[in-house]
């Protein structure tokens, strides 16, 4: 079972010669935006499997020598691979680490739980599993009395001076730019000390707590002339929600607003990332700036897209002088005039529009981007969340079912800890009445509301620990109780309402368990049932919580191993965007118009699901609620079109097919 096919989603075809230069001069000019040393490669796991085997050599050479290797390791999901890849090489070969010296980047103060220490998710992931001397281990107290603080500072500054400095600095970011959680503002001066964490990086910590409030208000950290003075600095980044901020530092001016753009000034610092992380770095993104293209359609759509804005014209308008002053000299060539290449991209992207998602019936589908047969269609909408279908394609999904295709929606998580207690008391306090007024000699119910009312008013959940089963099952049955309201109200049949509720989201803790064959099956199941013409699946993988992610890896797994029957060779799958990002113009393969009513009718499906609204836990760093960013992409994706000259619309929702890998 193949179980993280997401990463190996392309949607553009990058050739090596942008990421894997053959030569220096090659390097040189391909990365002249670039202030730091930046190695990317096609994978997390290449990526990874790279720094363990530059980090083992390091240690055998210190071996030889009878030297330690003094090593700083920061917290995080990022390294998480790199760890699994130093087990596998102390085991396979035989590596020790006795003569390894290892020193935490930072540790969350104050802790009242050392499970959600960074000490303990360092144990849980790697500590554990070689054979570091306990003695050799260094890590900031996050326990420690805050009259304390300054002293210890001082004294593992000391520890890290008297074992001759950090050989080998490990570092991961955070989207504000935080490097080792020093927030904007942070002093080049800074040793070890305590700081404040910004919100942003509160939230991204949540992971480790029960929710976004459990998490420590501060951390103990390495200051930025610690991370300095380490002889060898590796900034590690996965994934594309990180894809802004890695641009931001590598390309962009020293800034004390961007504590991670002060790498640019160490001698010997590198960052490593993967194809994702590096998408909007010149050379992947925008690569007629620094080099010959290898052009294809897409690139080509992106340029124009790109040479759009930047004349600030439509694409009909451009002509032979706005492509030869912005570096697309080569596209004139290929095609011999401007006109030749605008009429070509705007015929593209036009045929990407259509009001029938399902495909029309008895039309011609030649320039359609889906096809008039079969229909009516079976079709799955698979939804990570409760909430993610009409969110993300509300428009979409109403507009299937009005055109009368066979529509089955699938929420695949509960959705169960983004849930307020507030919310579950109201419930608890209604189910209490109702059952006063219409059975008030059995008093089962009544009893359990007030067991559930008053553990969360008057008990307190001690960090780490899972949520009690009771709360989960009324959160869950809050969520799944307006997923069904608001499929009804977009016109699906309650039959066709799946909830899947896969394991690996049910631990009652932010932090989830990995894809396992389990969940895989249970999706698998549901296709082997409906045996779909249509799937719609999330491809948002910028949910700062994984679970999308997760999601559609089990999706893309299920479809792996059913991709070679008869039925399943003529599906198509759609990827939709929405919740926490949207496609950009240039990977949109179908556009599908929303007019303002089918707009109110989407904003109306969204706020269905009450509990999501402003009390929601996990709303992120976006201060608008689900409906208003669904709103506000939408349009924004419409205004795009307009401003290429195409039709003006309400609003548009945006997808990009997935071709099964071989």
């Amino acid at each position: 079972m193949r179980k993280n096919l997401s990463s190996q989603i392309t949607l553009i075809r990058i050739p090596e010669k942008y990421y894997k230069p053959e030569n220096e001069f090659e390097y040189s000019v391909l990365t002249r935006f670039e202030k730091i040393p930046a190695h990317i490669y096609a994978s997390m796991d290449e990526g990874s499997l790279e720094i363990a085997h530059e980090i083992a050599g390091e240690i055998r050479n210190r071996q030889k020598v009878g030297k330690t290797f003094v090593l700083a390791l920061p917290g995080g999901r990022s390294p998480h691979t790199l760890f699994q890849h130093l087990i596998n090489i102390h085991k396979k070969e035989k590596l020790s680490f006795n003569n390894v010296v290892v020193f935490l980047l930072y540790e969350f103060y104050p802790l009242s739980n050392a499970t959600n220490s960074n000490l303990h998710q360092l144990q849980e992931a790697f500590l554990n599993h070689v054979d570091i001397l306990p003695k050799n281990i260094f890590y900031p107290d996050g326990f420690i009395n805050k009259n304390d603080i300054s002293e210890f500072c001082e004294k593992y500054e000391k520890k890290i001076k008297d074992v001759g400095g950090i050989d080998y600095m490990l570092l991961g970011i955070g989207m504000a730019g935080t490097i080792g959680l020093n927030s904007a503002g942070a002093s080049m001066s800074s040793g070890t000390h305590l700081v404040l964490m910004d919100n942003t990086s509160r939230k991204e910590s949540a992971q480790l707590f029960s929710s976004p409030e459990n998490v420590p208000a501060g951390v103990i950290t390495m200051g930025l002339r610690t991370i300095m003075d380490a002889k060898t600095v590796v900034l590690i980044s996965w994934g594309e929600s990180k894809a802004a901020i890695i641009k931001k530092t590598i390309e962009g001016p020293i800034t004390d607003a961007l504590p991670a753009t002060c790498l640019q000034h160490h001698s010997n610092a590198k960052i490593i990332i993967d194809l994702s992380s590096a998408y909007n770095l010149t050379r992947i993104s925008h690569p007629w700036l620094v080099t010959n293209c290898e052009w294809d359609n897409k690139l080509i759509r992106r340029a124009i897209v790109w040479l759009c804005q930047i004349a600030n014209k439509p694409i009909l308008k451009l002509t032979n002088k706005d492509y030869s002053e912005h570096n697309l000299g080569e596209l004139l060539a290929i095609y011999g005039s401007a006109y030749n290449v605008n009429i070509k991209i705007f015929n593209d992207i036009q045929h990407t529009i259509t009001g029938w998602p399902g495909g029309k019936p008895n039309a011609d589908d030649s320039y359609r981007p889906e096809r008039a047969k079969p229909y009516p269609k079976k079709i799955v909408v698979f939804s990570p969340h409760p909430d993610d279908d009409v969110i993300s394609m509300g428009g979409t999904f109403r507009r299937l079912c009005d055109q009368r295709h066979d529509v089955h929606v699938a929420y695949q998580t509960s959705g169960n800890i983004a849930v307020g207690d507030e919310e579950v008391i109201r419930y608890c306090e209604y189910l209490r009445d109702v059952n006063k007024k219409y059975s008030p000699k059995d008093n089962k119910i009544k009893s359990k509301a007030e067991e559930i009312i008053n553990y969360l008013r008057y008990e307190k959940k001690e960090d780490g620990n899972p949520e009690h089963p009771d709360v989960l099952f009324m959160k869950g049955t809050i969520r799944r109780e307006e997923a069904r309201h608001a499929s009804r109200y977009s016109g699906l049949k309650d039959k066709n309402i799946h909830f899947l509720d896969l394991p690996f989201y049910e631990t009652g803790l932010v932090k989830k368990k990995s894809l396992s064959e389990e969940d895989v099956e249970i999706v698998k199941k549901l296709l082997l049932k409906v045996k779909p013409d249509q799937i719609f699946v999330a491809g948002d993988l910028a949910d700062p919580h994984g679970t999308h992610k997760v999601c559609l890896d089990t999706v893309l797994a299920a479809i792996d191993e059913v991709k070679d029957l008869k039925w399943m060779k003529n599906c198509r799958i759609w990827m939709y965007r929405g919740a926490w990002a949207e496609w950009e113009m240039d990977h949109i393969e179908m556009a599908v118009p929303i007019s303002p009513e089918e707009l109110r009718h989407k904003r109306n499906a969204i706020l269905k699901h009450q509990s999501q609204a402003e009390s929601a836990p996990f709303l992120g760093d976006d201060e608008r609620l689900f409906w208003q960013r669904a709103e506000d992409r939408n349009r924004a994706t419409a205004e795009i079109y307009k401003q290429l000259g195409l039709a003006s619309y309400e609003a548009i929702e945006a997808f990009v097919q997935y071709i099964p890998i071989q």
